[in-house]
Formats: structure tokens, sequence, C-alpha cells
């Protein structure tokens, strides 16, 4: 039986196949994504995987039910396994947003799932990081925001030459439709024109805006001429001021094809590649005050970086550390008289929180030093009795050392080596 196409199976490293999804590659992408967002001081959250299929076309219109999971479960409610975080945490601060001070600086690491045609960094499902700041509408909670997807994507050793943040205004974009068209509901069907004209053949953008009245070499003056409004230009001085302004530019071609975005926006591309974006984002000052019916008014600002596409980035630039299965302690039973005492030092060993394993039956020394090499084991140990004495004989298998120490002094000396390395 084989698994559902778009949908990945985790196997820990070493892996079986060469297109294997790696379970220690992604916990390494975590534990960035983790480090880089609390350095921040960004706090984690997480939300039910199923949410009512309200959720979804409160903020997208009917037209998102071709991209979802969804069924009517037992209860007869309509449901759906969520294609996104940010509508959850709409619904979250809508009902407990006056239990927090602000601003509110929240992350999650949600594994979300579209049914869509599979492509190159594109599957069924994937984890991504959320990174969203509440209740603060000043340009400075923009500039944060971005220097946080900056140093994310510099945590893995990408630098500016691997990657950059264009930046743009849905502000700008709005007056400059409002200037040409007075019809308000005809702002998205233009905001969507101008996120598909980079992929477009530029006839079919021009036939779709002049059904807009709009001239395409206005638009492509604009874009061309990038004046970044006063709302960019504060995010520009902010970021110029932790000298990360090297990895931004203002470009008028990105604007976020989502209806519920409201001010700045932003992606992250791969220079000289052909992969599609990093990560997206940006301000959705309404999304809390749609969800919540008008009820609770919160200003609100996020992004997301999927981790199929950063996998791939890194794995073209060489970036992915080498992934073992490592362990601190192998410990070898070779009189199993002494099995008592060897799994005794084992929990020794493992309640100080060192990965150590041992053979589970009786087996031949070489046989259990066999399993300590496959398993990459830093330190070998053996259990050894001498006129009543117990004692503990150490190899470190890295530094070649051997020596003996008394089960009392087992755990400092590991610890000694292993601080040493």
């Amino acid at each position: 039986m084989e698994r559902l196409p778009g949908f990945r199976d985790f196997y820990p490293e070493p892996l079986p196949a060469k297109d294997a999804a790696s379970f220690d590659l992604r916990n390494y992408i975590f534990s960035k994504w983790r480090e880089t967002a609390r350095n921040y001081g960004f706090r984690e959250y997480d939300g039910p995987p199923l949410e009512a299929l309200e959720l979804y076309t409160t903020k997208s219109g009917a037209e998102i039910l071709g991209q979802l999971y969804n069924f009517v479960d037992k209860g007869e409610r309509a449901v759906a396994i969520r294609p996104e975080m940010t509508p959850t945490l709409a619904r979250m601060m809508a009902a407990a947003e006056r239990s927090y001070k602000k601003p509110i600086k929240w992350f999650a690491l949600p594994q979300l799932f579209r049914y869509e045609r599979q492509q190159k960094g594109r599957l069924r499902e994937h984890f991504q990081l959320n990174a969203d700041i509440l209740g603060e509408s000043d340009p400075a909670a923009d500039a944060e925001l971005i220097a946080l997807l900056i140093d994310t994507l510099r945590s893995f050793g990408l630098t500016e030459n691997d990657f950059v943040i264009r930046l743009s205004s849905r502000n700008a974009w709005q007056d400059f439709f409002a200037e040409r068209n007075s019809d308000p509901g005809k702002a998205y069907e233009f905001f969507q024109v101008i996120d598909k004209m980079e992929r477009e053949k530029p006839e079919v953008t021009g036939e779709k805006l002049r059904t807009l009245g709009i001239n395409s070499e206005e638009v492509k003056t604009f874009v061309a001429g990038g004046a970044p409004t006063p709302e960019l230009q504060t995010v520009l001085r902010h970021l110029a001021s932790r000298k990360l302004d090297s990895f931004v530019r203002v470009d008028y071609n990105i604007i976020r094809g989502l209806a519920y975005y409201t001010g700045i926006v932003f992606e992250a591309f791969a220079k000289g590649s052909s992969m599609r974006a990093i990560a997206g984002g940006g301000r959705y000052n309404n999304l809390v005050k749609l969800i919540s019916a008008n009820k609770v008014d919160l200003p609100a600002l996020g992004f997301g970086m999927g981790d199929v596409v950063l996998a791939d980035l890194l794995l073209e630039k060489k970036l992915i550390p080498k992934l073992s299965a490592a362990i601190d302690a192998f410990v070898i039973i070779e009189d199993e008289a002494l099995r008592d005492d060897s799994l005794a030092l084992v929990q020794r060993l493992r309640e100080a929180n060192f990965s150590t394993e041992y053979a589970l039956t009786p087996s031949k020394s070489d046989k259990q030093f066999k399993r300590a090499s496959e398993m990459n084991a830093s330190v070998l140990l053996r259990c050894t009795r001498a006129e009543g004495r117990l004692a503990c004989a150490l190899r470190d298998l890295r530094g070649g050392s051997q020596q003996e120490v008394t089960p009392e002094a087992v755990v400092d000396t590991v610890k000694s080596l292993l601080r040493n390395r």
C-alpha cells in the first residue's frame, strides 16, 4: 500500500532512498525557526488542524473550496482540514485578545493541507513557519517582522547573494487604481491582474487591464519608478539601522493575491533560481474584525515560510548540515552477570540527558561494537568487576582515549568529553 500523492513519509537518517523526506532535516529546520523567532521575543502557539469550513470561506470566499480537504462530519458540521494558519490565529485573537498585552508577537509551525496540482516546491501538505504581530499599526512592526524573516533565512547560512525581500505596498496600488477607476468593487480584480503580471504574457495582462480602463504602460511606469511610500520609507530606515537594508528592495511587481492584505506586503525570493517565493506576507488589518463579525478590531501583519521550498533551496546551496543518527553513548554488555549493573549505568546516563543505547539481548562483543559504530556513538562504556569492585571502562570513540572511572563519575566524565568536542 502506497502513501497518497502529494504527501510525505519522514524517515530518520540514513534515508532508505534518495528522494525520501528526512525527519532529521525537518527537525533541523524547525529548530532554526524556533530559535530565531524566540530571539525576537515571539511566543509559540498552535490550533486545531480541523476547523469550521466557514472560517475559510469567510476569509477567502467560496472559490477556496476547490483547494480544500473538506467534508461534513458526524455532527453534520461542514469542516475543513486547515489550508493556512492565519484564519485560526484571527479566530483565537477574536476570542482572547483582551488576555494579552499589545503588541502580541506569536509564531506557529503548523502542518497545512491543500488539494491542488503538485509541482516543484508545492505538495498537498507542508509545514510552515507562521510569524505574526497583532495590535500595532505603526510601520515599525512591519520592519520588525521583515527583520525576523531576514534573520531566519540567515540562520540557515543564506546571504544577501542568495535571496532578496521584495517590498511593496497595497496602499500605493490602491491609490493608483482609485485615480483611474471609480469602482472600488473592481479593486480586487485589479490586484489579481498585478499579482499574475510576472507569470502571464504581456498581451494577456494588457487585455485584462484594458477591461478595467487602465493603460498597461502606466502600470509599467509605476512599477519602474519604484518610489517608496512614507510607510515603506519607515521600514527601509529601520532595516538600515540594523544593517539589513541590503537584503531588501522596493518592487511594485509584488502585490500578494489574497484579498485580505491591506498595507505593506513582501515576498522573499531566491536569487539566481527558478524557484518560486521562499516566503511571503504583509498587513491584514481587517481580518480579525471580519472573523469576529466586527466585535474585535485589531491591526495585524504576518508572514509564512514553507519547509518544502526552503529545503530545496538549502540543498541547492549545499547548506544542509551532515545529518546522522549519532548517539552520545553505547554500553556494551560482555558479561551477562553484569547486565543489571549495565542497565543501571544506562539509566544513569539517560537521566543525565545523554542519548544512550545497549544490546537488548545477549550478543557477541564484536556485534555490539559494530552496532555502536553504526549508531555513530561518541563514547563506548563497559561495566567491569574486580575484587568485588564495580568500575566502568570508558572509551572515547572520537579521540581514541581510554580510562577507567567509577559509576558515580561516569556522568561528569562523559559530560566533559562531549563538551570539549
